[in-house]
């Protein structure tokens, strides 16, 4: 018998602080509920949840950015509501003034000051419809550049805007008049090194005074029919013209009516928890304004400019249509989006939660058996103790 190593309760003691241990964790995660609260834990299992619990944030927060796109749209599109209605009355003020029976002097000229108001309400509308300090519907978010021609001598009588959408940044769209032959005018477009010429014909032909017209019919036909060599995305690329091009004069000097460098001013939300392009949906909006829309120079005041803008006012109801079809578009794909990351989120949490969390109810058996182990371990240790007192025994 040896009284200097008591090795038994050695023994006991070492598995009593084992058995401490063990139940001190176990009271850390049932506390926590974490299965892994340090990377001691589970360091794989500690690196992969952290992954994930980044990749969730940023799931969560797209999810809400999602939301306040929806919202975004949703401000732009009511305000092209109003819009619209106006844009209806318009057309009932162009078709009232264009009939013969209304009087220049007094009928005429109150149809015109309505109209101007309206006019007036829409530069509003456009100026100080904002969704956070961003306006939405001046052209400040357009995905398409406005062209503002300056043609020389007398070229044309009413104003000239284009706008061009679908180009690549940088690309330029060029407007360019030749004097032709023949009563009516021609257009024709041709690619060059990712640039887009548009051609006039002005109808040299033509007797002096007499009026030649281009139409936005004409425009898409020739851009449709571009010669060259055109981008990938030729038939996302389109150029509008605000109104009519109306020529009076009997020819035009071979010079460039106005061009303009394509840039993309769209909006850009991130939708995902990456910076990749596909994690972006951009909301582009023209300019809804007078001018944008082509009606700041419309005159009701006598029978033929009332006609003329009968054509007019629906090329800008048409305009603004298709921004709202646009918008509304875009509204979908958002709600689609924000479903889609909702489910994503609810997946990839539950595959961290699965790493990360504690099962409490297993836990509870293992503290409970940790516990019981401890307490015997330490009366074992008393034992222990117990025997060396037996050498008095010989002592005696």
């Amino acid at each position: 018998m040896r009284i200097q190593n008591n090795i038994m309760a050695m023994n006991a003691h070492r598995a009593l602080g084992n058995n401490n241990n063990a139940t001190s964790k176990s009271l850390e995660k049932l506390s926590s509920g974490f299965k892994i609260n340090r990377a001691g834990d589970d360091a794989a299992g500690l690196a992969i949840s952290e992954k994930m619990r980044s990749q969730i944030k940023g799931l969560e927060t797209a999810q809400a950015n999602a939301n306040d796109g929806i919202s975004l749209v949703q401000t732009a599109e009511g305000a092209l509501t109003e819009v619209h209605s106006m844009l209806n009355r318009m057309t009932e003020l162009a078709t009232k003034s264009a009939n013969g029976t209304m009087q220049n002097e007094v009928d005429r000229d109150a149809i015109q000051s309505e109209f101007k108001s309206l006019s007036s309400e829409i530069d509003r509308i456009s100026k100080g419809t904002n969704f956070n300090g961003i306006n939405l519907i001046d052209g400040s978010i357009a995905a398409d550049v406005k062209l503002t021609a300056a043609a020389s001598g007398t070229a044309k009588t009413n104003g000239f805007s284009a706008q061009v959408s679908g180009m690549a940044d940088g690309a330029k769209v060029t407007f360019a008049a030749v004097a032709g032959t023949g009563a009516d005018s021609k257009v024709t477009a041709a690619w060059a090194g990712g640039n887009l010429t548009i051609t006039i014909n002005s109808a040299a032909g033509a007797a002096t005074g007499a009026a030649s017209k281009i139409t936005q019919e004409q425009i898409k036909t020739a851009v449709g029919a571009a010669t060259g060599t055109a981008p990938d995305n030729k038939s996302d690329i389109s150029v509008k013209i605000g109104s009519d091009i109306t020529f009076t004069a009997a020819s035009v000097a071979a010079a460039d009516i106005g061009n303009v460098t394509a840039k993309d001013d769209s909006l850009d939300l991130q939708v995902g928890d990456t910076a990749d392009d596909f994690q972006k949906v951009s909301v582009g909006i023209s300019d809804m304004g007078a001018e944008g829309l082509g009606i700041s120079n419309v005159d009701l005041s006598t029978q033929a400019g009332a006609a003329e803008a009968i054509g007019v006012i629906k090329n800008a109801i048409n305009t603004v249509s298709t921004n709202r079809a646009n918008l509304g578009a875009v509204q979908n794909r958002l709600e689609h989006t924000v479903n889609n990351l909702g489910v994503t989120t609810e997946n990839i949490t539950a595959a961290e939660s699965r790493i990360r969390d504690v099962d409490m109810a297993k836990e509870m058996m293992t503290f409970t058996k940790n516990n019981i182990l401890s307490q015997a371990a330490q009366s074992m240790l008393a034992q222990a103790n117990q025997q060396p007192q037996g050498v008095l025994q010989l002592l005696r």
